[in-house]
């Protein structure tokens, strides 16, 4: 078995960027010291407990510190991005990682992102950018030809030689491109139907069996429309762990520390804002004022 770890990061909101920041990458130290096999990072734009645009700033700074840790976005907001701009920067950061970069995606899920962007995330458009960025993306890495692409969403175009020297020339070191990843939200999400056409690393949040079930079926629907199989090895599943002594210390330390206060402020009232709870409790008759940090720490 492997393990790995995604961050959101989530730090308390009072916490300076910077401290913030360079926790992250003490972490990624230790994580690579301890011999984790990959690390994956969030992007979140209006989550002052998620405090991390930028994901591959925190990447660049950790491979220059790692030596065998696999890095990588978890994931990219592609409708945030213009394609072409993220294709040169993803590119490049696969050389500067010599090879240990993962390109993880998702469609976004914050609707106070959708609205700062003006992306319409309540009836799937993220989702339909998604796709259209990604296939950009692999088309400016691929293509030998110049081409013109006019979607729905961006027009791009991979010019000709200009003057004799002028061209577009960053591809990835990785061939094809780095192992992409794809992050799931939602009970049977969409999304990771996308992971299972393509053959792409799915990536879930492990709420409950049921929730996560359905994410797994998403890759199979996705799969079948594409005549593939899918490899569950792949299959990338997030879920909080403490260690320590005694399961009565991980207990006291996990909800006492800034694990129980994020759930408690942030984590657990988006979850109710999202219509989530169902997917935390062990028996549907529990009360959703019962669901607290104490509780998912016994359950979950």
């Amino acid at each position: 078995m492997q393990f790995g770890y995604f961050t959101m990061p989530s730090h308390p909101p009072e916490r300076p960027l910077k401290e913030g920041h360079e926790w992250d990458l003490q972490v990624i130290r230790w994580l690579d010291e301890l011999g984790f096999n990959e690390c994956w990072i969030g992007e979140h734009h209006t989550a002052p407990w998620e405090p991390h645009p930028s994901p591959d700033l925190l990447v660049a700074q950790a491979l220059m510190q790692t030596k065998n840790i696999r890095l990588g976005p978890g994931g990219f907001l592609l409708p945030y991005h213009h394609p072409a701009e993220l294709a040169n920067r993803v590119a490049m950061l696969d050389h500067i990682s010599g090879g240990r970069l993962n390109f993880g995606i998702a469609a976004s899920g914050l609707p106070s992102d959708w609205a700062m962007f003006n992306v319409d995330g309540m009836t799937g458009v993220n989702r339909d950018m998604t796709r259209e960025a990604l296939e950009i993306i692999l088309k400016l890495w691929s293509s030998p030809e110049p081409f013109d692409y006019k979607g729905k969403f961006w027009h791009v175009t991979k010019p000709d030689t200009m003057f004799g020297f002028l061209k577009p020339h960053i591809k990835p070191l990785q061939s094809p491109h780095p192992p992409i990843g794809v992050a799931g939200l939602s009970k049977g999400s969409d999304t990771l139907k996308l992971a299972g056409e393509k053959g792409y690393i799915p990536m879930s949040l492990n709420l409950n069996p049921a929730y996560v079930g359905s994410h797994w079926e998403s890759v199979e629907i996705g799969a079948a429309k594409a005549g593939r199989t899918p490899d569950r090895g792949q299959w990338r599943l997030v879920r909080e762990i403490f260690v320590a002594d005694t399961d009565a210390e991980a207990m006291k330390l996990s909800v006492g520390s800034h694990m129980g206060r994020m759930m408690r402020e942030y984590f657990l009232p988006l979850l109710a804002q999202f219509g989530f709870f169902e997917y935390l409790k062990h028996d549907q008759s529990v009360a959703d004022s019962d669901v607290t940090p104490e509780y998912c720490a016994k359950h979950n």
